[in-house]
């Protein structure tokens, strides 16, 4: 493998190894203290503001019980499977498709979940640094933010601080959902420059 793809590899494992925590049902803080490995450490592989080590990747392959070609998205799929593109995926769960190569800044990637035939249960809720822009492309997304439960279909947007506790699932039943996700650093916002009407926004103050 080329230098560079082994760079955009690595920068891409951030939200590859945020959403095999989340599957998990583990915290920043309950991986950091069964790998040894600091919370701060582990929010800025996450985010994409540091590259793991092959020693921090073996800790998380061992804790998540997954191949570290599992935790890369170089997984070979199953002959048989037809989403062969698919870089990482839980089984019948969702699957993580990170669509950023660099390390730092924002960072994009679309999840799907599949369809259900059971009415989901009110989805597990995590918490971590950082801030967090969703929106529905297909189907309906139930997302649980704090206390409060909403249902978002195609075309919507939320956003939100990820240190309240949050967590999503397929709505259905009716078929899968898929969303992309942004998120950055804490406290970081996207900033609208043109208008629903056109018109270009104000440059901020200072």
């Amino acid at each position: 493998m080329a230098v560079d793809d082994v760079d955009g590899t690595l920068a891409a494992m951030g939200p590859l190894l945020r959403a095999a925590r989340e599957h998990h049902g583990a915290t920043l803080a309950g991986v950091s203290r069964a790998t040894g490995i600091s919370t701060s450490t582990l929010s800025r592989i996450e985010t994409g503001r540091r590259k793991p080590t092959l020693e921090v990747l073996l800790h998380l392959s061992k804790e998540y019980g997954l191949s570290l070609d599992e935790l890369a998205g170089t997984a070979p799929a199953a002959p048989a499977e037809p989403r062969a593109a698919a870089p990482l995926s839980f089984g019948d769960d969702k699957v993580v498709l990170p669509l950023t190569r660099y390390v730092g800044g924002l960072h994009a990637h679309k999840h799907v979940l599949p369809a259900l035939e059971d009415p989901p249960a009110r989805p597990r809720q995590v918490s971590h640094d950082d801030y967090e822009w969703l929106c529905v492309l297909y189907g309906r997304l139930w997302l649980a933010l704090g206390d409060e439960d909403v249902v978002l279909t195609p075309g919507e947007v939320a956003e939100f601080d990820t240190r309240t506790p949050h967590g999503v699932a397929n709505a259905g039943p009716g078929g899968p959902v898929e969303y992309l996700i942004i998120f950055g650093p804490q406290g970081e916002r996207l900033r609208p420059r043109i208008r629903p009407a056109g018109g270009r926004t104000a440059p901020a103050a200072g």
